[in-house]
């Protein structure tokens, strides 16, 4: 891995990050939040530096998922990032009541966006993950923009809602120039204590459908697990609590495609 070239000079908080992965998706309810966290607690379980950025500013998840109620600190006019789980973290819900919307429009979300790239200290970094909201909004292009060379990594659920709208969002970066690294599906089977067979909820095949006719790698398929609810309720990552289970192994898998699909 090498540093991301002609970073923006206004934006000296990323000037020490190695690489740069979005996770996005085309639509909510997919599981992008647990995605994003679990990959960031995999890739520093595996030795790497990382950063965790919440840049879903009008529904950041990441401070409760995290159980993180702390204010932002700042020192020599650079915010500094939270830490825990061998993570730096940074998160509009940091700033904010847990209550309390933030009803701004595109221009103060992308201002807030920049700030969170340029104004945070985020030191030198193997790996910034950084969680988008939902769509392709503003948010999303303001990194897409920002970032030279992000990689994104999209998350879909097998039904076919889903897969119509990830479409979306995958024309959306390759339009603007930007790699999709990988596909993960999420929610892909349920198995029950009972049976060793898997139950396809929400249906079977869309996120392989999907690498197929995208050409994009499927780093993994996740199951609906109970435990993975139960850790982030908690606040406490799976990969964190429960490493060597049958979906701690998953996220593994996922991080290690990842590193090997960046290295090729």
């Amino acid at each position: 891995m090498t540093v991301d070239q002609k970073i923006p000079p206004d934006l000296p908080g990323i000037e020490r990050v190695k690489k740069i992965i979005a996770v996005g998706s085309g639509k909510g309810g997919v599981g992008k939040t647990t995605v994003a966290i679990n990959l960031a607690v995999a890739l520093s379980q595996q030795g790497f530096s990382v950063g965790l950025l919440d840049a879903d500013v009008y529904g950041p998840s990441i401070p409760t998922m995290l159980d993180l109620h702390l204010q932002v600190e700042s020192e020599a006019g650079m915010m500094k990032p939270v830490e825990k789980f061998g993570l730096k973290i940074m998160s509009i819900g940091f700033m904010i009541d847990e209550d309390q919307p933030v009803i701004w429009r595109g221009p103060m979300v992308s201002k807030m966006i920049r700030d969170f790239l340029g104004r945070v200290n985020w030191g030198e970094l193997d790996f910034l993950i950084a969680d988008l909201p939902p769509g392709t909004g503003d948010p999303s292009i303001t990194i897409a923009k920002l970032i030279p060379h992000p990689s994104i990594v999209i998350v879909t659920t097998p039904q076919k809602v889903a897969l119509a709208d990830v479409k979306k969002a995958i024309q959306m970066f390759r339009k603007m120039g930007k790699q999709v690294a990988g596909i993960v599906e999420n929610m892909s089977y349920f198995r029950c204590e009972h049976s060793t067979n898997k139950i396809e909820i929400f249906g079977q095949g869309g996120g392989q459908e999907l690498s197929q006719g995208s050409d994009i790698p499927l780093l993994g398929e996740l199951p609906l697990d109970i435990e993975l609810r139960i850790c982030g309720d908690n606040g406490e990552p799976l990969m964190f609590a429960q490493p060597d289970s049958d979906t701690g192994k998953i996220f593994q898998h996922i991080a290690q495609a990842l590193l090997n699909n960046s290295d090729s």
